[in-house]
């Protein structure tokens, strides 16, 4: 048995769309009702022994660790695929649209359906469920990010089971996901989960096609190197999905790196896989957990713009974990505006760290090479800040 498993208290699980929907598109009742089973008998399945608390961190609400260690009833946030193929039928589509608009169409329709099947089958078993749609900025900026938490939070809190989705019906490309193989890796870093569950039509990873012969099952992943032998493939859209097993491995990168294993397989052996039988494909944590907003800023943003920094600036931020102030900074690429992401690099056009920015790009190049007490005296007080603030900043070498 699988001691990352059986000890997890609170657990995120992702199902794709081919797990949930008919071949032609619309969803498959029994499909869902059936994976609604599952995670509701895992649920009620008893209290675990929760893990010790993080240094500097409290546990909250219902999660919380009882005197003399205790053990802790079980928490679920289920990120599902499914509402965009959800909606093909109903709209008369007959495959996945390319088009953003008319996937956000599709979504539209797609989304109630979902979330109505799944509120009606985890009602059999007396479980309330909540619909929580992200897009990136909403768990990138500050305050969305600290509101996405205390929702998922609250949820849990109250005993109900969130439901997580990317908001296909606005999400542009700029603020995408992408997949929600990556979207439940960083859900599950929000949340602090103790283990993350990615359910496929695949039930493992393999060393190649598992169609061919000699291709074998690799049961545990410790470190890169054990998958240096495996063709992973390349992200593409098949079906009704748009993920494949590169998509899935990278998001066991994601949160291995948040200190979180990850179990990979077929949703049929969902019950298997959540009672810690040997199944699947279980990808070993690498690593303790940094902050989880950082991990966010990391993983789940694409820069709007590039802050090239003098040798000063680039040794102040990376060695010394300071702010970024505008006296360091020699140029300026990019069009973006006040707390959107930007890549700091130094003088060879590398990327040394990340961060949300407190100034326009219009407004930055006035400001390049003057000390923050020169711009107060000449600006105002409100020019008396920080570029890239260092809790807004998070190192990439």
């Amino acid at each position: 048995m699988r001691e990352a498993v059986t000890t997890a208290r609170r657990i995120v699980v992702k199902v794709g769309s081919s797990s949930l929907t008919t071949a032609a598109g619309g969803l498959d009742a029994e499909r869902v009702d059936a994976l609604g089973d599952v995670l509701a008998g895992w649920l009620a399945g008893g209290p675990v022994a929760g893990p010790a608390a993080e240094p500097g961190r409290r546990p909250s609400g219902a999660g919380r660790r009882r005197s003399g260690g205790a053990a802790e009833r079980r928490e679920l946030v289920l990120v599902s695929s499914g509402a965009i193929a959800a909606g093909l039928a109903p709209l008369g589509l007959p495959a996945r649209p390319r088009d953003l608009a008319t996937q956000q169409a599709a979504a539209s329709v797609g989304q109630g359906l979902l979330i109505g099947r799944y509120s009606a089958g985890f009602a059999r078993h007396g479980r309330t469920v909540g619909q929580v749609l992200l897009t990136v900025d909403d768990v990138t900026r500050r305050a969305h990010y600290r509101n996405a938490y205390r929702t998922l939070r609250k949820l849990l809190d109250l005993g109900a089971v969130p439901i997580v989705n990317e908001n296909d019906t606005v999400a542009t490309d700029e603020i995408r996901f992408g997949d929600n193989d990556r979207l439940a890796a960083l859900v599950a870093a929000l949340v602090h989960a103790d283990l993350l569950v990615l359910l496929s039509d695949v039930d493992a990873l393999y060393t190649g096609d598992p169609a061919r012969p000699g291709t074998v099952r690799i049961e545990e992943v410790r470190e890169e190197e054990d998958l240096a032998n495996v063709a992973i493939g390349r992200a593409g859209r098949a079906g009704v999905g748009t993920g494949g097993m590169v998509t899935k491995v990278e998001a066991a990168r994601i949160a291995t790196g948040f200190g979180i294993p990850v179990v990979l397989t077929a949703t049929p052996l969902a019950p298997a896989a959540l009672a810690g039988e040997p199944v699947g494909t279980l990808f070993h944590r690498v690593r303790q957990r940094p902050a989880a907003r950082l991990f966010w800023l990391a993983h789940a943003t694409s820069p709007r713009g590039r802050l090239h920094l003098d040798p000063g600036a680039v040794q102040a931020v990376v060695a010394r974990r300071k702010s970024l102030l505008p006296a360091g900074i020699t140029a300026v690429d990019g069009t973006f505006t006040a707390g959107d992401p930007v890549d700091l690099v130094d003088g060879a056009g590398a990327a040394v760290a990340r961060g949300l920015v407190n100034y326009d790009a219009v407004e930055l190049p006035g400001l390049l090479g003057r000390s923050t007490s020169e711009l107060a005296a000449a600006l105002g007080p409100g020019y008396e800040r920080e570029v890239v603030h260092r809790d807004d900043l998070v190192l990439l070498v």
